[in-house]
């Protein structure tokens, strides 16, 4: 079977890898967020914030399963080639999505965070350090508030950014604007999918118009060396294949 669909990732940016572990390994470490926040899945009166926000910080039991994925891995070597990533000890950070409240204001175009600056500091920058790795702990549909991606917007990115490292907020109308007529894309899925994201594909939060709480990891993915895109791997097609 293959790891991942290769003319996918270098048309859309993206590419949605199924069951990297089995749906009871997502469901158990949902069950672990469950109890971290507080709240309980059986009493959505209690559910007042549009997100709340967990975290693994320790890579045990299900989480570990999940993110020492052979087949997690085999997706990351297909995009990234196998030993320019760097695998991660957690799962990081879990932003929860809840359903019938008023929206957070966070779901503007964008891409993530993925350049150091000499002073420590992120921003972005067409020479990233890092990509986009989503992992879904639970069943995420069209109205589960699912991640909107904008495909194939990569190449419009990588033609707006250069070495220089920008501050994301300024550059989000820039970003907005170059890829706006790009076809969107959703990030639906099982617990336990993940999708692989290029780190110049513009993307962003939805409003949550379901009932269940959506739980999903975003979290970067540090890469060996910084991309380049004249580089012999998916996420250098993805930037100059049309």
């Amino acid at each position: 079977m293959k790891s991942i669909d290769v003319e996918g990732f270098v048309a859309d940016g993206f590419a949605k890898v199924e069951s990297v572990v089995p749906r009871e390994v997502g469901d158990q470490a949902r069950e672990l967020l469950w109890r971290q926040i507080g709240l309980s899945p059986d009493e959505p009166s209690a559910w007042r914030e549009p997100v709340v926000w967990a975290c693994d910080n320790t890579g045990e039991g299900p989480f570990g399963g999940i993110i020492r994925s052979p087949r997690l891995h085999a997706a990351l070597d297909a995009v990234a080639g196998a030993g320019r990533w760097l695998p991660r000890p957690t799962a990081g950070m879990v932003p929860i999505r809840f359903p019938n409240v008023p929206p957070a204001d966070d779901r503007g175009w964008h891409i993530d965070l993925n350049t150091v600056r000499p002073d420590g500091s992120w921003g972005v920058s067409g020479r990233p350090e890092t990509l986009l790795l989503l992992l879904l702990f639970s069943e995420v549909g069209q109205d589960d508030a699912p991640t909107r991606i904008r495909a194939g917007s990569q190449r419009d990115v990588a033609g707006l950014l250069g070495e220089q490292v920008e501050d994301v907020f300024a550059l989000g109308p820039q970003l907005d604007e170059v890829s706006r007529d790009r076809p969107l894309a959703w990030a639906t899925g099982q617990p336990g999918d993940a999708f692989v994201v290029h780190p110049l594909t513009v993307h962003a939060a939805d409003q949550h118009f379901g009932t269940r709480p959506r739980f999903m990891a975003q979290l970067p993915i540090q890469l060996a060396k910084p991309f380049a895109p004249d580089e012999d791997t998916l996420l250098g097609r993805a930037v100059r294949d049309r």
